[in-house]
């Protein structure tokens, strides 16, 4: 089985569909049981880097709802969130 892909850095605009499509097809990967020792570790490291990529999304999201549900008139700012 190849190995899945290399344990990079995420790019800043991963969406968070793609982010949670790509962790759905590597658990299924390694649940798969066919991988290496080094490459379940990689997919490992991967699949947490995504983890923490999708959290960090949905925070960021329910803090902009709750900003639109207080009605508050600042403005909303990603970077914060991810914080």
């Amino acid at each position: 089985m190849p190995r899945p892909k290399s344990v990079a850095p995420l790019p800043g605009d991963l969406k968070f569909e793609t982010a949670l499509l790509e962790l759905e097809t590597l658990l299924q990967v390694m649940e798969g049981g066919k991988l290496e020792l080094e490459a379940s570790i990689d997919a490992y490291q991967r699949g947490m880097a995504l983890l923490a990529h999708c959290r960090g999304q949905l925070a960021a999201a329910e803090q902009k709802i709750q900003i639109m549900e207080a009605g508050q008139a600042k403005d909303w700012n990603p970077e914060e969130a991810r914080s």
